[in-house]
C-alpha cells in the first residue's frame, strides 16, 4: 500500500544526517587531552611551568643586559638632535636594566605563550583547539606590528611635536632616563592596544559577541578608542593620542570584519 501524502515519513538517510550530526558535534566538544589530577597536581604544574619561565626570562635579561648598547642605540634613533643627559650617579646603569628587561621579557615572551598553552591544552576543546593556533600567530603578528606602528610613526610624531613646541625657548636636553620611559610605555602600550581585533575573534567565536552587536555599538567604540589614545599615549600632545585612536578604530572595524567573515 502506497502510505498518503500527508504522512510524515523518516528515511534511515535523515536518520543516519542527523546522528552524523550529533556524533560531529559531540567530536569537536570532545577532551581530547583530557587527564585526571587533582587540585594539588595542577598547582604543582602551574608552579614547574612559573618556574620555567621566570628561568628563561632571567636568562634573557641577563643576555639582553650584556648587549644593551646597540639597543639604547637603536631606540635613540627617533630623537634626532637631542642631547641625552645622565642627572644622577648610575642613571644610566639603570635606565640599561630598564631597556634589557623589557627586551628580554619579549624575547622570552614565545616560550612564556608556550607554557601557557600547554598547561592550558588538556581542558580545551577540539572546537576551541581549532581557535588557537589563528590566535596565537594573529597575537604575536599583531603585537609586532605594535611595535613597528609606535617606533616608527607614534615616538617620532610626539617627540617632533616637543621638539618643535620648545625649540624657539629652551636647549633640547633631555634626562635619558625620563626618555626610555616615555618610549618603552608607548612602544608596550601600543603592542597591546593591537591585541583588540584577537579579543574580537575570540569573543565572536566563543558566542559571547556577535558582528552585529560589535558594529552597532560604533559611537561608544569611537568615544572609547579616544579615552584609549589618551591613556596609552605617555604624552599630552593631541597629534600622538589621534594616530593611536586612528588605529585602534581601524584595529576595531578589522576585528568585525574578521568576526562576519568567521560566520559569527
Amino acid at each position: 500500500m502506497t502510505p498518503s501524502p500527508d504522512v510524515d515519513t523518516v528515511t534511515t538517510a535523515d536518520i543516519d544526517q542527523e546522528g552524523y550530526g550529533n556524533s560531529k558535534t559531540d567530536f569537536l566538544d570532545d577532551l581530547p587531552g583530557e587527564v585526571e589530577m587533582s587540585l594539588f597536581d595542577h598547582l604543582e604544574e602551574l608552579r614547574q611551568r612559573i618556574f620555567y619561565s621566570l628561568i628563561v626570562v632571567a636568562v634573557g635579561i641577563i643576555g639582553c643586559f650584556f648587549a644593551v648598547k646597540p639597543i639604547v642605540q637603536l631606540l635613540e634613533v627617533p630623537a634626532q638632535g637631542v642631547k641625552f643627559l645622565q642627572l644622577a650617579p648610575g642613571e644610566y646603569f639603570f635606565v640599561s636594566f630598564k631597556v634589557a628587561a623589557y627586551t628580554g621579557l619579549v624575547l622570552s615572551s614565545p616560550f612564556i605563550l608556550y607554557q601557557i598553552i600547554q598547561f592550558v591544552l588538556p581542558g580545551l576543546t577540539r572546537r576551541e583547539r581549532r581557535l588557537l593556533g589563528p590566535v596565537v600567530l594573529g597575537s604575536s603578528v599583531l603585537f609586532a606590528a605594535g611595535l613597528v606602528f609606535a617606533y616608527f610613526l607614534l615616538i617620532p610624531a610626539a617627540l617632533k611635536f616637543f621638539i618643535s613646541y620648545g625649540a624657539d625657548v629652551v636647549e633640547q636636553l633631555w634626562s635619558i632616563d625620563k626618555y626610555f620611559e616615555f618610549v618603552l610605555l608607548l612602544l608596550f602600550s601600543t603592542g597591546l592596544a593591537f591585541q583588540i581585533p584577537v579579543i574580537q575573534v575570540l569573543l565572536g567565536n566563543l558566542g559571547i559577541v556577535s558582528s552585529e552587536k560589535m558594529l552597532a555599538g560604533w559611537r561608544y567604540v569611537i568615544m572609547g578608542a579616544v579615552v584609549l589614545g589618551a591613556i596609552l599615549t605617555p604624552s599630552t600632545d593631541p597629534l600622538t593620542q589621534s594616530l593611536l585612536a586612528g588605529a585602534v578604530l581601524g584595529l576595531y572595524f578589522g576585528g568585525v570584519g574578521l568576526v562576519k567573515l568567521t560566520g559569527k
